[in-house]
């Protein structure tokens, strides 16, 4: 099977505020990717083995999850989950200011996405204004959250990746990543994304195909069990070259556009769909 994963980040923000969105007003943002996109996912499902996953900001989740037809076409995800939650006998929901994995699934989400790079670097900053220079806490907080997302019935898209810093020992970064952030959680509702933070923005110079085929077949080779996608963006211009990557399960989509207005489009999505199934 492959995955086909889409992170929204905050792409609801209009132009005026400094985000990318031209169309949909912010109530409507969410329903209308869903609308707009839903018959084609059902339709690529029926013909391709394959799993579509959509992550949107909180505030748009419950849009999103009304929105959608047939739960059976893709799935909704958020993007991260609290180390900690409510429990029979424990803690009933004293957790403001943090999303819970149990609240989620309550709402109706069916996955999360979890240690993406700027979520390690949201992290590494706290850290940092303690004068902590140990990251290596970064994988254990993650692992936390990552076990409270399991136990709330939710599926996992881990995000491990290097920095400019550590390409050198990229391997050790990438197996410190699976082991520590993963520890005591079984594999049948995790898949890894790869992030190159390295090569993430503009004017950065992506991973060839070999680099990546390189890096894929390292993962699996630390874990066998483990689905990998390319976290760095699958695009329209990456999409064939990846899709010719035997060992890699699929990928991450965030912008759809890079150029002229800059954004999501849903038209162009699927457009990258296709390119990389067909």
């Amino acid at each position: 099977m492959k995955h086909i994963h889409l992170n929204l980040k905050r792409f609801d923000i209009k132009k005026e505020y400094g985000g990318v969105n031209t169309n949909d007003d912010i109530n409507q943002w969410a329903s209308s990717i869903i609308k707009a996109s839903e018959a084609e996912l059902k339709k690529i499902a029926c013909e391709k083995d394959v799993e579509f996953t959509m992550y949107f900001p909180e505030i748009h989740l419950l849009n999103a999850i009304n929105a959608r037809q047939d739960s059976k076409s893709f799935s909704i995800g958020c993007q991260g989950v609290y180390e900690e939650d409510s429990s029979v006998g424990g803690n009933f929901g004293a957790f403001t200011s943090h999303r819970t994995g149990n609240s989620m699934r309550q709402a109706g989400v069916d996955s999360v996405i979890i240690g993406h790079l700027e979520e390690r670097l949201g992290l590494k900053n706290v850290l940092k204004e303690g004068s902590v220079i140990d990251f290596s806490s970064v994988n254990r907080i993650l692992n936390k959250r990552v076990k409270k997302a399991v136990e709330s019935g939710l599926k996992v898209l881990f995000c491990i990746g290097e920095t400019l810093e550590e390409r050198d020992n990229w391997k050790e970064v990438l197996k410190e990543a699976i082991e520590v952030g993963l520890s005591d959680v079984g594999r049948e509702n995790i898949i890894i994304a790869y992030e190159p933070a390295w090569a993430i923005g503009p004017g950065k110079v992506p991973p060839t195909s070999q680099e990546i085929k390189e890096i894929v077949d390292y993962i699996k080779s630390v874990d066998s069990s483990l689905e990998v996608l390319y976290g760095g963006g699958l695009k329209k211009d990456n999409a064939k070259d990846l899709s010719e990557i035997e060992s890699l399960d699929g990928g991450l989509i965030a912008l759809t556009r890079f150029s002229g207005d800059i954004g999501f489009y849903t038209d162009e999505y699927l457009e990258i769909i296709r390119e990389f199934l067909y």
